[in-house]
């Protein structure tokens, strides 16, 4: 039989389908079932499990009537069920990472933002939460919902941590434009009861590890107060307080986790000030931090184009990340 397994495999299989057809067909047998078995696993790793955030009555309701709205694009409106949408890696580092779009609190880039990020997050290693995250104007009793859905989510991972293979002190927050604000929000503001406890899992810290904040609203103060993010929140004319009490670089303290910021000079958007605010409040606490300002790019690129600056952030921030001894 060692002559058979030094042939080509075609004249193997000719030789056996003459001499030994019930040996080919075991062996067909067996590569198909090995074929079927990967290409199952293939699915499964692919497949996204989600998360409820709330397990009984969605606080502040009612919210909106009938169906959620997504786009072509993949823009998602018309939220009632707030969830995350679990990307689950094939080998976890044991990093855990909240994922949250922008859309100026009106709507949420899924498409273009946190889904290429959660891709990226889980081919590296990390377990990625996609944020969908309710919207303060669609029928809700107050526009603090987005933070009350961004702390319960944290709470949730945290609960969650050995199911996936995280480390509890390894769980962080990512944000994109207005998303940045909402992950702002709940790294500075994580002791401010958005809600009241729903469950037990309401009494864990919502307190991320570490933040990342991309092309970020931070500021609702003049002259940095004319973003959509700050209507939909505080009003077209809100006072001097409320401005305040929502911006995010006033809330930096001791205990603001490390965080890593990228913007591009040119945002017409998220004015850069936003992040140097940000940043220069980080440092004036110590918090290990760190400071990308691109000089071109505008608002809105996610992942980054290719052969632009801006395409270089999720290798700087990998590498910030090691840094400070967050990635392994």
């Amino acid at each position: 039989m060692e002559y058979l397994l030094k042939l080509p495999l075609f004249k193997l299989m000719f030789i056996l389908s003459k001499q030994k057809p019930e040996l080919l067909f075991f062996i067909l047998l067996i590569v198909g079932l090995v074929h079927i078995s990967v290409d199952v696993m293939s699915q499964d790793i692919n497949k996204h499990e989600e998360i409820s955030l709330w397990s009984k009555n969605i606080p502040d309701g009612p919210g909106p009537g009938g169906s959620e709205h997504v786009s072509k694009k993949g823009v998602y409106t018309n939220v009632s069920q707030p969830r995350m949408v679990v990307f689950r890696p094939q080998h976890p580092n044991g990093i855990g990472i909240l994922v949250i779009s922008g859309g100026g609190y009106a709507h949420i880039e899924i498409g273009k933002e946190s889904t290429p990020a959660a891709a990226w997050l889980q081919a590296n290693g990390i377990t990625a939460f996609e944020l969908i995250y309710r919207l303060p104007a669609e029928g809700w009793a107050t526009t603090n919902v987005p933070f009350e859905d961004g702390q319960r989510a944290i709470r949730i991972i945290r609960s969650k941590a050995n199911a996936f293979g995280i480390d509890p002190h390894k769980i962080g927050i990512m944000g994109f434009s207005a998303g940045g604000h909402l992950a702002g929000m709940i790294e500075t503001c994580f002791n401010t009861p958005f809600y009241a406890p729903n469950d037990r899992i309401d009494y864990l810290s919502a307190r991320p590890d570490f933040a990342v904040l991309l092309y970020p609203v931070i500021t609702m103060l003049p002259p940095y107060d004319h973003t959509h993010s700050e209507k939909v929140i505080i009003g077209r004319h809100p006072g001097s307080e409320q401005q305040k009490a929502y911006s995010v670089q006033l809330h930096v303290n001791s205990q603001t986790p490390p965080t890593f910021l990228a913007q591009a000079a040119d945002d017409p958007i998220a004015n850069v000030a936003n992040s140097k605010l940000m940043y220069t409040a980080l440092q004036q606490y110590g918090i290990p931090s760190q400071l990308h300002i691109f000089p071109e790019g505008g608002h809105g690129w996610g992942m980054g184009m290719a052969g632009t600056p801006e395409k270089e952030w999720p290798e700087l921030f990998k590498r910030w990340a090691k840094g400070v001894n967050i990635w392994p």
